[in-house]
């Protein structure tokens, strides 16, 4: 029965601060991230394309499960947003934790106890204000069951009561929140979903990481259109990403669309046959066949290479001999950017920033949503 009264009180106690939350809401996220291992120099970013900008990543201790920052990280991460904001003042700045390379089972037993969660909470929203950042991005990739999904819920419930309580302490506007998540509302399968209440009333936003629906080291034997928006017969697609969030519940003013500013590159079985879904073998480059926008504009112009943009499933790609790449150009970009646009949304995100070309593909992003 004891139990029963606290979850009720604090349920009210949630709604209470909920209410607060939505008078201030954010209103457009023209977001990018960012991380060391990039190569790219905080200094270098040109803030004046971006609304936020977001700091990867922090890291979760497993024994502990307190975020943390890497000594080798410390000092670009201290001073990221007084860096950013030197060219716009007016930037937003998120420390983002977790990451692709994090480990999921420590998120998952994080989230499973009141103790652990309290451990993160606290020691994130500590960090943050410590570094002047003004919220925290969750990167757990991803939730796979439905009691990691429901933890994954009560972590978000209390994170935001915990931002709302610290906020009205020290007399600061509460720190945003926002989580970077799959671009499906579910885990591949609608029988584990995402736990929609949860995000709408704790988050001020999600980021739908729409790319990666292809690659050479899990899609090797064929091309594939990266982060394809829309894509006739099949389930990847942005499109098809946006859709099921909007029809699980969540508003379309908390979702954010995600492109990359990166491509995968694929080895051709026969250099003739180089369109979507052409046969291949693997990587087309070195490493994991990955490879940032301003690395595919040399080698489309050092190997003569041929550009395709394929408006159905919008999608570019390149091919010279038997390498064929996959990724975003600017006709790509501007067509997501006014889609996200046209559908509502709050806004767009790029993984990464250091990957761009000059800024071309940020230019073009921010010049067509506009003001």
């Amino acid at each position: 029965m004891a139990s029963k009264i606290l979850s009720f009180i604090f349920s009210i106690l949630l709604l209470a601060f909920q209410l607060r939350f939505s008078t201030c809401q954010t209103t457009l996220v023209k977001g990018g991230y960012w991380f060391p291992g990039s190569g790219f120099a905080v200094s270098d970013i040109n803030s004046a394309y971006f609304t936020h900008l977001f700091c990867a990543f922090a890291d979760v201790n497993s024994q502990t499960y307190q975020v943390t920052i890497s000594s080798s990280n410390q000092p670009q991460f201290s001073t990221f947003t007084q860096t950013v904001q030197r060219k716009n003042p007016s930037v937003k700045t998120l420390l983002s934790i977790g990451g692709g390379a994090a480990n999921v089972n420590t998120f998952a037993s994080m989230a499973s106890q009141s103790s652990s969660r309290k451990s993160f909470i606290d020691s994130s929203i500590r960090l943050a204000r410590t570094y002047n950042f003004h919220g925290l991005d969750l990167d757990w990739e991803y939730p796979s069951d439905n009691t990691q999904m429901r933890n994954f819920g009560t972590l978000l419930n209390e994170w935001r009561a915990a931002v709302v309580i610290e906020g009205r302490n020290s007399g600061k506007q509460p720190l945003l929140l926002s989580a970077a998540v799959l671009y499906l509302s579910y885990y591949y399968s609608t029988s584990v979903s995402y736990p929609i209440q949860a995000i709408s009333n704790s988050l001020d936003w999600i980021n739908l990481m729409a790319y990666d629906f292809y690659g050479p080291g899990w899609s090797p034997s064929s091309t594939g259109p990266p982060a394809a928006l829309y894509n006739p017969g099949r389930r990847e697609s942005g499109d098809n990403g946006v859709n099921s969030w909007i029809q699980a519940g969540l508003s379309a003013k908390k979702l954010v669309l995600g492109f990359p500013f990166y491509g995968w590159s694929w080895r051709l079985v026969n250099a003739n046959d180089h369109g979507l879904y052409a046969p291949a073998n693997g990587a087309g480059l070195a490493g994991d066949g990955s490879i940032g926008y301003s690395q595919i504009k040399q080698y489309i112009s050092q190997n003569n290479a041929a550009k395709v943009y394929n408006s159905t499933v919008v999608t570019d790609y390149c091919y010279s001999g038997t390498t064929w790449i996959g990724y975003d150009d600017l006709q790509s970009i501007s067509t997501k950017v006014s889609y996200a646009k046209g559908k509502g949304l709050l806004g767009y995100f790029a993984w990464h920033v250091g990957a761009d070309d000059n800024w071309a593909l940020s230019t073009k992003a921010s010049q067509t949503w506009g003001a």
